[in-house]
């Protein structure tokens, strides 16, 4: 809150204004409250797309094309001295992909669903994967799909911290 502000614009903002059940300061009543009191944040339901009901549609990242995500992938190993060569060597040893299979895939601009529901072969040593990665360890993530993209996720943080492939690369 800006402290300098005319005392009315301070007194309007704390009335609007409380902390979430996490200590996160919110708006009272729900992000909406802003635009309208008639309804709390959540009774509002964005429209589902045609065709899709809202448990076929899944978390947004499924949607998501792997080719969108990759250079971010990339981007982040070669910030830290790694190349693209070993993130190609994660992506084909987690999935069973080949270096051309790899590249067809992102050509294609193949969403994650498809990417690992065609996996040639997903490795079994990726069970092996443990840790942290956006708050959740990876081994308790009950849905696949996502248990899946999280293991890329934290097999490219390990490249990105310095992690020798070898120890990336799980063995049993």
């Amino acid at each position: 809150m800006v402290l300098d502000a005319p005392r009315a614009v301070r007194e309007r903002l704390s009335a609007l204004m409380v902390f979430g059940p996490r200590g996160h300061l919110r708006p009272h009543g729900g992000w909406t409250s802003l635009v309208s009191r008639s309804q709390p944040c959540a009774t509002k339901v964005r429209p589902a797309r045609e065709g899709i009901t809202p448990e076929m549609a899944g978390h947004r990242i499924y949607r998501t094309s792997v080719a969108s995500v990759y250079p971010h992938y990339v981007t982040k190993a070669e910030r830290k001295g790694r190349t693209k060569a070993e993130v190609d060597e994660i992506l084909c040893w987690l999935t069973g992909y080949g270096a051309r299979e790899l590249d067809a895939q992102l050509e294609q601009g193949t969403d994650f669903e498809r990417f690992f529901a065609e996996a040639p072969a997903l490795n079994p040593s990726r069970k092996l994967i443990t840790g942290v990665i956006c708050g959740v360890r990876v081994e308790e993530i009950e849905d696949p799909l996502m248990q899946e993209i999280r293991y890329l996720d934290k097999l490219v943080d390990e490249l990105a911290r310095g992690k020798a492939m070898e120890k990336i690369l799980r063995r049993p």
